[in-house]
């Protein structure tokens, strides 16, 4: 009904926001006054105002100088207040405790934007980290955004905007840069040129007091301009703009970005596994892959992957790469930089390897690389590619030509560009197609043939197959984004048990203490339905052979304290106990190996003696032993680990690491990040685990971790998961071979569940954390908060809730229900059904960040069918920049008339009012005045105009 909310690839979304944009005024500024201009030479003043007046920006330019009546025969200004005219731009380079005075100026007259070019702030330490909180002081009551300090500044090559102090402009192109560093700024312009690369946007970030990743990542996104964004990072600042701006964004503009300072693990105090990754660049690498932008460790491939993903739709549908080659050293030397950095080199099909033959010369290398030999004609090379392409084991192609006497470089680079085209009509278009035209001055018109038709090219044959594996990368990334995970169970089966878990912390809160005994930390996994073995205390050796005969022999006896969680460390832990002698003798060597380690140590006491736990003796032969952890990270919060376990836990070096929240798409890019992934598919007569009870297990981990924030540290260790046994028990050998093995256990083994956590440790965060100051998750988890159940005027009860990225089936069935009219309203023109429910444009639906908007859905359970179906949804977005907001809703045709259109827009507005917006506001149009009805009945304001309906409330 209403006007949409943000651009996409949809045209009923491509509106224009510019006058909702901030920093608009910072990229087109009409007026620009330069405080520190001046005209010694060689000074950074002089060189500001020159870039900007010899620039054709088509501005105005006030130089600000106290002591100078013109400069470069400008008319010169005292001050700000003295301009005669709005500033939109205030560009400032003077010493760092003049800023803070400037910086209030520009507040008190409206200046819009300001780039802070000088230095001697935070990196000067305290003395300038007190004028950064002058400054910040002075933002909090304005609307000014500030770029810097400590920054070359920023040019808009296409306005012809240079308010930079660099010494030439840029190539206007398609590249939007930020880097933080302002020296590598200048380099890569040097650089540029001779490559001939443009730009949309060239920004110097600095220290981020006020704008930053978030804030340009969002301009860059809606700025039709800028096809890639290209970055170069330092630090990251706040997390969790950088993720939710680079997530929106990286689904139709590649985002690459290279990262200085890959640092061991910060945190090698931490007291956890998982501890010990906090800070670490693998938790970085996660964020990155979490957001769908491609990080590279090379300078040269910033760009070279900037042109590449903007040219055509280069995004490979697997990491198998097919090699011809007339030369079989250069496919070689591919084949290795291929496998090294995470490829797989294709395997030919049988047919594939026929049609070859029929068109190759008989001592052709009979596989992949393929090489078609020195004397290849350009014919050769169309016939290879064109079957090569055609595999079904090939995700895409490296084509490689060596200037050999019989080649022709150029007539063959003209049949490449030919093929490419004839390939664009087929479903093969998607699988890309390199080049690695080795040499000079020979293949140099062949080169530039390939390039002028967006070929990427590339003179050596290993940059060209590094640079394949960073498309792969990339795409895999999105695809885990933005793949329709599976529902897990636990929405139709109740969820956690949050009270049992949220009154247990306080518990332990109240006794001051921050570690949780082993059975409370069971308790709390239980709580969120995660399987844990029966753990019973025992304070005597009498109480412990009772619980040893009511659970069954064997069992394990382990030391029972509030102190000591690593009981191994101290001899607290005693195996495979099969007689009351035995757990009694087990008793007593625990207590004595306590004894000892306070005697000759001192590191425990007896008082940290409560008892013993006992608990069954699990079979662990046939099974794998996992971890499943989360700690702190300084910049993200929570983050989580999963890998191998057990003892061998730091022998092997096999984690993976990932941002919660999880669904069940990204639990299982989790696991398959791991080697003993491949081990848990199944080996030697094995059969595989039951994955999706799996990675249902990590999604109720992550839940756990995000909803209760007390938690400092928990690792599962082991986490034992078994083969599935019905599997298992079909495969005879496998069978018997167990039953040998375990003779009479066999009964316990069969009776172990498939996933079962044997032992866990858990860590608060100290009592004297406030709630507000406890860390703060980079990616917000679903906002269940916003669930809500309503009546319809019809008595039907409905869920009014969140939407969430398993609604996408959901959705599309909720389009079939809607009439021309309806659609018409909501989209101001009408759309096929079929575009309306493509994957692609409703993962721009489905898959949203919470932070940045919300959607609600009416969930109705349809008793007839006990099936789930959307009955109407309603959305409310925030504005790129500032503090308002726009909503949208549409209601399916046989509930209209229902109140579900005015309960959305009233929870709507409390969302609004809940997440601090100022205002709200949608166009509607003049036609549908029902949708104007509702918003008069919750308190909108209508402002008429020639088509439309303008509703605005205030908040």
């Amino acid at each position: 009904m209403l006007k949409p909310l943000k651009p996409t690839t949809d045209p009923a979304y491509d509106i224009l926001r510019s006058e909702h944009q901030p920093l608009r005024s910072l990229f087109a500024p009409e007026t620009v006054a330069v405080v520190g201009a001046t005209d010694r030479p060689g000074s950074v003043g002089r060189t500001l105002i020159w870039n900007l007046i010899s620039s054709p920006f088509g501005g105005t330019v006030f130089p600000v100088n106290p002591k100078r009546n013109n400069i470069l025969g400008i008319k010169a200004y005292p001050n700000l207040r003295a301009i005669p005219e709005p500033i939109d731009l205030a560009v400032i380079a003077t010493p760092a405790p003049t800023i803070p005075d400037i910086i209030r100026d520009c507040v008190d007259i409206g200046v819009k934007s300001a780039i802070v070019i000088s230095a001697g702030f935070r990196e000067a330490g305290e003395a300038g980290i007190a004028l950064e909180r002058q400054i910040v002081e002075h933002l909090r009551s304005s609307q000014l955004r500030l770029l810097g300090p400590n920054c070359l500044g920023l040019m808009n090559p296409r306005r012809g905007l240079n308010a930079t102090f660099a010494s030439t402009m840029a190539r206007p192109g398609n590249v939007g840069f930020i880097s933080q560093s302002g020296a590598l700024c200048t380099a890569v312009l040097d650089w540029s040129f001779p490559e001939n690369v443009g730009f949309s946007a060239f920004i110097s970030i600095g220290s981020m007091l006020d704008i930053g990743w978030g804030d340009l990542i969002y301009y860059l996104g809606d700025d039709p301009h800028t096809h890639s964004i290209v970055i170069y990072m330092e630090s990251i600042g706040d997390a969790r703009s950088f993720l939710s701006a680079a997530r929106e964004v990286a689904l139709t503009k590649p985002i690459i970005l290279i990262k200085a300072g890959r640092t061991e693990a910060a945190a090698k105090a931490a007291t956890s596994h998982t501890g010990a990754l906090a800070g670490s660049d693998a938790v970085l690498e996660a964020a990155f892959r979490r957001c769908g932008v491609l990080r590279v460790t090379r300078i040269s491939e910033l760009f070279n992957m900037a042109e590449v993903l903007a040219k055509r739709s280069y995004r490979p549908p697997g990491p198998r790469l097919t090699i011809i080659t007339n030369a079989g050293g250069p496919g070689v030397l591919a084949t290795d930089a291929l496998i090294a950095t995470g490829g797989q080199l294709a395997e030919l099909e049988g047919d594939t390897l026929v049609k070859l033959n029929e068109v190759l010369p008989l001592h052709w290398s009979c596989g992949n690389p393929i090489d078609i030999l020195g004397d290849a004609t350009p014919e050769r090379y169309t016939q290879a590619i064109e079957i090569a392409i055609a595999d079904p084991n090939t995700d895409g192609l490296l084509v490689i030509l060596t200037p050999q006497g019989m080649t022709d470089p150029t007539r063959t680079a003209e049949q490449l560009k030919l093929t490419v085209d004839k390939l664009q009509e087929t479903p093969l278009r998607h699988k890309p197609i390199l080049a690695s035209w080795m040499g000079g001055t020979e293949v140099t018109t062949g080169e530039n043939i390939l390039n002028r038709h967006q070929i990427p090219t590339y003179r050596y044959p290993d940059s060209a197959a590094r640079l394949f594996n960073l498309m792969w990368q990339y795409s895999y990334s999105l695809r885990g984004i933005y793949e329709t995970p599976v529902l897990s169970p636990d929405w139709e089966e109740g969820g956690p048990d949050r009270a049992v878990a949220e009154q247990l912390i306080q518990q332990v809160r109240q006794q001051n203490r921050t570690i949780l005994t082993e059975p409370e930390s069971k308790q709390l996994l239980a709580a969120y339905r995660i399987p844990v073995v029966a753990t019973e205390i025992a304070r005597s050796e009498d109480e412990a052979v009772a619980l040893a005969a009511q659970i069954g022999y064997p069992v394990v006896l382990k030391l029972y304290s509030k102190t000591i969680t690593h009981k191994t460390d101290v001899g607290g832990v005693q195996l495979n106990l099969s007689t009351p002698d035995a757990v009694r003798q087990a008793y007593q060597t625990i207590l004595e190996n306590l004894q000892e380690e306070a005697e000759e140590h001192g590191t425990v006491s007896m008082d940290d003696f409560l008892g013993v736990t006992v608990q069954p003796m699990i079979i662990r032969d046939e099974g794998y032993e996992l971890i499943l952890g989360s700690s702190i990270d300084p910049q993200f919060g929570p983050i989580l680990l999963f890998g191998p376990g057990g003892q061998l836990i730091d022998v092997f070096s096999d984690q993976a690491i990932a941002l919660p929240p999880l669904n069940t798409t990204l639990a299982k890019r989790m696991i398959e990040r791991t080697k003993i992934y491949q081990a848990l598919k199944g080996i030697r007569g094995r059969p595989p685990v039951d994955f999706v009870a799996l990675e249902n297990l990590l999604v109720r981990f992550s839940q756990l971790v995000v909803e209760q924030r007390w938690i400092k540290e928990i690792d599962i260790n082991p986490l034992l998961i078994q083969p599935d046994w019905h599997q298992y028990h079909q495969n005879h050998t496998a069978q018997r071979r167990t039953q040998k093995k375990h003779k009479g256990r066999a009964s316990a083994v069969h009776t172990t569940p498939p996933l079962l956590a044997l032992d866990a440790r858990i860590v608060l965060h100290p009592a004297d954390l406030s709630e507000a100051d406890l860390p703060k998750l980079a990616i917000r988890p679903y906002p269940v908060q916003y669930i809500t159940q309503w009546t319809m005027t019809d008595g039907t009860p409905v869920t009014i809730r969140p939407i969430r990225p398993e609604d996408e089936p959901l959705i599309a069935q909720f389009h079939r229900t809607l009439s021309e009219q309806s659609v018409y309203f909501r989209y101001f023109h009408l759309m096929t059904l079929s575009h309306r429910v493509a994957h692609e444009r409703l993962t721009r639906i489905c898959f949203i960040d919470y932070d940045r908007e919300m959607a609600l859905v009416v969930d109705y359970k349809n008793p007839n069918t006990g099936q789930h179906e959307i009955l109407a949804a309603g959305r409310l977005s925030k504005l790129h920049g500032i503090n308002e907001g726009e909503f949208a809703m549409l209601v399916s045709d046989p509930y209209q008339g229902k109140g579900l259109g005015t309960e959305l827009l009233r929870q709507l507005v409390q969302i609004g009012r809940d997440e601090g917006l100022s205002r709200i506001s949608a166009d509607i149009l003049a036609e549908n005045k029902a949708m104007q009805r509702v918003c008069e009945k919750l308190g909108f304001k209508l402002s008429r105009k020639p088509d439309l309906v303008e509703a605005v409330i205030e908040l």
